[in-house]
């Protein structure tokens, strides 16, 4: 049974008000559709990776105790959050691991859609990083776009409500970060 969106939210902000007992309350109901978007952007990552679905998980649930104090608005906000960090942790591995080998060849990146994308080899998580970072300079709320419906998974609607845009502008907006990213991307002189 998927737990109501409300009662999510409900206990989030129990969290932020510093109630210890909330995070117990919380992670049942959260822990099967994070380890849902885990096993979604471990299945974008190259086939060997030695993270697994559950390592990320618990790798969240660390930083979120260890990282500042957050203002949790509601349900949405706390799986946007969940998805950014999920990124950051696999960027972060991936730079330890090209660190360890430096002879990695980078693979194109191709942005097939939000939810099935080609896999994502190391180099590649990495500049589109980068590329994410130049993208969010130039234009922020393309860059949410991307990490709403590309990261987190979220529906156009889900997308749209969340950032207080129509639909439309979701649709726009989607498609022309992409194209962005994909120029950005085939220009980019390997790792």
């Amino acid at each position: 049974m998927t737990p109501e969106p409300d009662d999510v939210t409900s206990v989030l902000k129990e969290w932020a008000s510093g109630q210890d007992r909330a995070l117990e309350k919380l992670v049942p109901l959260v822990y099967q559709e994070l380890r849902s978007l885990a096993a979604s952007h471990l299945r974008n990552e190259r086939p060997e990776h030695t993270l697994q679905p559950t390592a990320l998980v618990n790798e969240v649930f660390l930083r979120f105790l260890d990282g500042r104090e957050v203002v949790w608005q509601d349900r949405t906000h706390f799986f946007v959050l969940a998805a950014r960090m999920m990124r950051h942790i696999l960027v972060d591995h991936a730079r330890a691991r090209l660190a360890e080998k430096r002879d990695a060849v980078l693979v194109p990146l191709v942005f097939e859609g939000p939810f099935d994308p080609s896999p994502i080899s190391d180099p590649a998580l990495l500049a589109l990083d980068d590329a994410l970072t130049s993208l969010k300079r130039m234009d922020p709320r393309q860059c949410r776009v991307v990490e709403l419906r590309y990261f987190a998974g979220l529906t156009l609607e889900e997308t749209a409500g969340s950032l207080g845009i129509s639909v439309a502008t979701v649709k726009r907006e989607w498609v022309m970060a992409r194209a962005w990213l994909r120029r950005e991307m085939q220009g980019r002189p390997p790792a």
